[in-house]
């Protein structure tokens, strides 16, 4: 993972882009942090932050250091609210604003078309009564799937883990972002690009 360049290049910078499927963010980021596994690497790339306590805009500074550089996305595990552990709602207020969900919850398939979490896509609203605005940062809440459906239930709903989401939060710009054109066979890796020189390689965190 070191960074690895001639000395006497002083103006060598890399840029790290992450491109994780939704399959890899719940059974590979997701499942490894909420087993307690490996998390100082993990928090390389996805830091846990309670993201309802920030403005939006103030997100990408609080990305994981290899993320950190990136300009359209930036993810984040966010811990259970003490008012969902006690059966409440959870506060999606911040002093700016706040989350509003938009469409109905999705369910997330692994590439063997089982159901492995949820997908809850929410817009950020700023301001206050009638002064609120929408505005272009988005952001999608995944879930993981704590055990499967059981099978005699004709209807079944599949259990959730609350105890962390993982939240990938970005601005809605109209053009193609790099994780709708992710490189095909790139894997739960972060390609590293030297700016100086365009040349990119991936690197695999864990």
């Amino acid at each position: 993972m070191a960074d690895q360049h001639d000395p006497a290049d002083m103006h060598t910078v890399h840029v790290y882009r992450f491109y994780p499927t939704e399959e890899e963010l719940i059974s590979f980021y997701l499942s490894n942090k909420l087993q307690n596994h490996r998390t100082r690497d993990l928090h390389r790339v996805i830091p846990v932050v309670n993201v309802y306590e920030h403005n939006p805009s103030l997100l990408p500074r609080l990305a994981g250091e290899l993320c950190r550089r990136d300009t359209e996305q930036w993810f984040f595990f966010v811990p259970r609210q003490e008012r969902e552990a006690q059966g409440g709602r959870p506060s999606r207020t911040t002093a700016s604003g706040y989350w509003k969900a938009t469409g109905s919850p999705n369910y997330v398939y692994s590439s063997d078309n089982k159901v492995i979490g949820v997908k809850k896509t929410m817009v950020f609203y700023e301001g206050k009564s009638r002064t609120v605005k929408k505005t272009q940062w988005k952001m999608n809440e995944y879930r993981a799937i704590k055990e499967e459906a059981d099978g005699s239930n004709a209807f079944p709903v599949p259990k959730l883990c609350h105890e962390l989401s993982l939240c990938r939060v970005y601005v809605v710009s109209g053009t193609t972002r790099a994780f709708d054109r992710r490189p095909f066979g790139i894997g739960p890796t972060i390609e590293m690009i030297n700016a100086s020189t365009g040349a990119s390689s991936s690197v695999n965190i864990l």
